[in-house]
């Protein structure tokens, strides 16, 4: 198992202390038949299969993937699992993340558990309920001002000999999420969903999503989800003029230049979906929607919703499995 520039192919060992190519290209993931089924997992704190819920919204029927069900309350255990058990492996002893709350959280708590000290650079705006979360795991939390895309740029600028478990540039990541792929498939008894709304700030759900279902064969349609005051993704893929980017209700999708933007871009357009901007007052009410049929979820997972609603508003047809997932608990407002 290794690393390689997805520009140069230049090959990197998984525990390196570079998180990009020297040519600038972003690292993927390579792994042998052998590699996959030697997969070093012993960190858990419990992580599961979550249930897809289907509940009847609007007079159509969604299904509802609850991954606010994860031990540190989002999806993103999935990926932290997968990272901080490989790198455990190898003996890597302090790690760095920047975060606007959910990474932040699980791989402090993934850290804790494999005895790894770690510190999570965040924006200075974030939730108090995130930052005490991360806190509570005894990882340092360092606050950045302006916003969340300059709090990546401090942590990289202070990583030292620190090894960077970026949600973001390290592909582990991305490989422990493909696994909610696999369950949504055969959770719907081995079918394939027609759609996946997926609400997209670094995109590391689309794309463990994307990885997880090229394994399996077939291809959902992804429609990523933004905020219309935060929609980087949605302009890239229409082709749209950049509007300046403001804060939004949905805190962790408001990512300004998503470093994967080209894979982003590659993923819904190889699997047919599209990008589609939301009001944070359609936001709100998905969210109370949402609350109302006993689902207390974090805003980014109304998000995903309100695109849903948006993308069907003249109708949907009864036979379609379209799949929202929920990313995090609103207890995390």
């Amino acid at each position: 198992m290794h690393f390689y520039c997805e520009r140069c192919k230049k090959e990197y060992p998984v525990a390196t202390h570079a998180y990009a190519c020297a040519c600038g290209g972003l690292f993927r993931l390579y792994q042998s038949a052998m590699d996959a089924e030697d997969r070093h997992e012993a960190v858990t704190l419990g992580e599961t299969e979550t249930p897809l819920l289907p509940l009847k919204v609007d007079g159509h029927r969604f299904f509802f993937k609850m991954e606010d069900r994860q031990p540190t309350g989002s999806f993103k255990d999935r990926g932290a699992s997968r990272l901080i058990g490989e790198i455990a492996h190898l003996g890597i002893e302090r790690v760095v993340i920047d975060s606007a709350g959910n990474a932040g959280a699980a791989i402090a708590a993934y850290a804790a558990a494999a005895g790894i000290a770690c510190r999570v650079y965040v924006p200075d705006d974030i939730s108090p309920e995130r930052a005490k979360q991360i806190t509570a795991y005894g990882a340092e939390v360092i606050r950045v001002p302006n916003g969340r895309m300059n709090a990546g740029g401090v942590a990289r600028a202070e990583l030292g000999s620190d090894y960077y478990a970026s949600h973001v540039y390290n592909p582990l990541f991305a490989d422990g999420i493909k696994s909610m792929a696999h369950e949504i498939c055969h959770q719907l008894g081995d079918v394939v969903p027609d759609y996946i709304f997926v609400p997209i700030g670094n995109g590391s759900l689309l794309l463990g999503l994307y990885q997880g279902f090229v394994e399996i064969g077939r291809l959902p349609r992804l429609v990523g989800v933004q905020s219309t005051k935060c929609a980087p993704v949605v302009e890239a893929f229409h082709d749209l003029p950049e509007t300046p980017r403001k804060n939004t209700i949905a805190e962790t999708i408001r990512v300004g230049a998503p470093p994967r933007m080209d894979d982003i871009l590659q993923a819904l357009r190889r699997s047919g979906g599209d990008a589609v901007a939301v009001e944070d007052s359609e936001i709100l009410k998905a969210a109370k929607t949402l609350n109302h049929r006993g689902i207390y979820a974090e805003l980014t997972a109304a998000a995903g919703f309100a695109g849903a609603r948006a993308f069907f508003a003249d109708g949907m047809p009864d036979n379609y499995r379209v799949v929202i997932p929920v990313p995090g608990s609103g207890l995390k407002r």
